[in-house]
């Protein structure tokens, strides 16, 4: 699928930058704690392991995936993390190379859906391309945990482009998830990229604008830092309203970060 092809190439160079972050590490680090209360190293390489074998699922096994949609209805609270802790208590080396085969099959069926084809998912079904977004932007948040947790900086990519958009996108869901009507207005968002130019989704003229740097508006959107010590700006009371609540992620409204 020609479409899915250049955000299947950002997901797999992301993932492989996440990799490289913990191909080396000592088994005794894998235990290292992150910023996302209660899991370690090897709780966020484990969730992400656990959901590309079930976007896996989802492209390869239809039938299979509504199976594992009843499961998460009977524990909706617990079911992802139940996974994560399962897998974190792998031996590391096995972790990472389940890792690495789970997204590289992950990886090449996405590049096999047909065009028009809609994914089942948790929420709203959705396309291979979208699909592909939405794990490059889960990747890129749980490897900011591991990266804070070793205590190195990643620079920031031209591939951040489609966390902000999934952010974007996702203004309404924010709304709806946190019981508040959806704003009527149109926003402007205009970030300034990793080289430097701009970003921008809206209309030029929409009187709600949020303003900023895309990678702090990517670590608000996926309430990875508070929104106190981001570059990100808001004009107009329900663009204000939304860097409270933002979030990219699906599930209940996010507790946010310290």
């Amino acid at each position: 699928m020609a479409g899915a092809g250049p955000i299947v190439d950002a997901l797999r160079a992301e993932s492989d930058e996440l990799d490289a972050l913990v191909c080396e590490l000592p088994a005794e680090r894998w235990a290292t704690p992150t910023p996302s209360p209660g899991w370690t190293i090897a709780h966020q390489i484990g969730h992400l392991l656990w959901t590309d074998r079930v976007a896996l699922v989802a492209v390869t096994d239809e039938p299979g995936f509504a199976g594992l949609l009843e499961e998460a209805a009977e524990n909706p609270a617990g079911f992802v993390d139940e996974g994560a802790e399962e897998l974190a208590a792998l031996p590391p080396d096995r972790l990472l190379a389940d890792w690495r085969q789970t997204r590289a099959l992950l990886h090449a069926s996405l590049l096999e859906v047909d065009d028009g084809r809609k994914l089942p998912w948790f929420g709203p079904p959705m396309s291979a391309p979208s699909m592909a977004t939405a794990r490059l932007m889960e990747t890129w948040a749980h490897g900011l945990d591991v990266a804070d947790a070793l205590g190195v900086s990643r620079a920031p990519t031209s591939r951040l482009r489609s966390v902000a958009h999934i952010g974007v996108r996702t203004r309404d869901f924010a709304f709806a998830i946190n019981g508040l009507p959806e704003p009527a207005e149109p926003f402007r968002v205009e970030l300034r990229a990793p080289d430097g130019t701009t970003w921008a989704w809206g209309p030029e003229d929409a009187a709600q604008r949020v303003t900023g740097s895309a990678e702090d508006f990517c670590m608000l959107v996926t309430q990875r830092r508070p929104r106190s010590s981001l570059d990100v700006h808001a004009l107009g009371d329900d663009a204000e309203r939304w860097l409270g609540i933002a979030q990219a992620f699906a599930g209940p409204p996010g507790g946010g970060r310290d």
